[in-house]
Parts: structure tokens; C-alpha cells; sequence
């Protein structure tokens, strides 16, 4: 299911780019910058809240900076496309700090997970956990070896 796209304007715009680059800016040198009135870019910065553009305000770690020193990605096929398997694979990989990110694919792969691992013997625990949770027909790992981009801002 798709979410409906918010109606937004240039000043939100601008906004949202501003807050993608730093989220800990004041109310009031965030509408100094935009020159707009703090009451202006408060409401605008509310309405965004309240319609899920802005779904929250987070600090981003480096994983490395914290000992998670190794991305995988996962491939996971299955042979059970039933909505009591997605729930309970969902569910499983949901409650194992180390995925990250969790998506449900079109073509050869059924999904595709994004771990933080701190090392093999970390994917490795990982990976036992959810093959217990849940029967899979097929996982494949992928280990980067070098982060060439990484950008969370969303071009708005």
C-alpha cells in the first residue's frame, strides 16, 4: 500500500532539506535561514508532522563508531508466500536489532534484509537466529566491502 503524496510547497521544501542536513537546528535560525517568520516555519514544521512528511527526528550514528564495523545484505527466497509466513518472518527479523532495514522484493529474490554486524561471527549468530524463526528456502549474504555513498536525506 502506497502513501498518499502530501501536498508541499517551496518553502516546505526547503525546509525538509534543511532539517535532512541538521535536524538539532533552533526553530529560530531554521526561519532565519529560509526568511521566514519563526510562527511560519513553526506551523509549516507541525502540519509536516502531523501529515507523516516529517516522520521523525533522529540522530545518525556511524555504526563503526560503535563497533558495527560490517554491512550485510540478505537475500532471503522462500517457497511459502502465505501471510501467516510473512507475518512470522517479519516479525522475527523485526525483533533482531541487527536488520537494520527489511524489504519485500519483485523478481528472483523474495526479500532483502540490511544488517549491521560487528563481524562474521556476529552474521553468523545473525543468520542462526533466522533460520530458527522461520523455514527458508534460500539465503544468500552479501558483505560490502567498501561504503561509497550513504545519504539519508530524501531528495525533496
Amino acid at each position: 500500500m502506497t502513501k498518499e503524496t502530501k501536498n508541499i510547497d517551496n518553502n516546505d521544501r526547503k525546509i525538509l532539506k534543511a532539517l535532512q542536513r541538521d535536524a538539532s537546528l533552533s526553530l529560530e535560525n531554521l526561519a532565519a535561514q529560509l526568511s521566514l517568520s519563526t510562527n511560519a516555519c513553526w506551523r509549516r514544521i507541525k502540519r509536516m508532522e502531523a501529515d507523516g512528511v516529517i516522520a521523525r527526528r533522529v540522530a545518525i550514528v556511524d555504526p563503526e563508531a560503535v563497533g558495527f564495523a560490517m554491512t550485510v545484505f540478505v537475500a532471503v527466497r522462500t517457497h511459502d508466500h502465505s501471510d501467516q509466513w510473512l507475518e512470522k518472518f517479519a516479525a522475527a527479523a523485526s525483533a533482531v536489532e541487527e536488520v537494520v532495514e527489511l524489504y519485500r522484493m519483485a523478481g528472483e529474490v523474495d526479500y532483502l534484509l540490511k544488517l549491521l554486524v560487528r563481524d562474521v561471527a556476529d552474521y553468523d549468530r545473525v543468520y542462526k537466529k533466522l533460520i530458527k524463526a522461520v523455514p527458508l528456502s534460500d539465503v544468500s549474504a552479501s558483505f560490502v566491502m567498501e561504503r561509497i555513498k550513504y545519504e539519508t536525506a530524501v531528495p525533496v
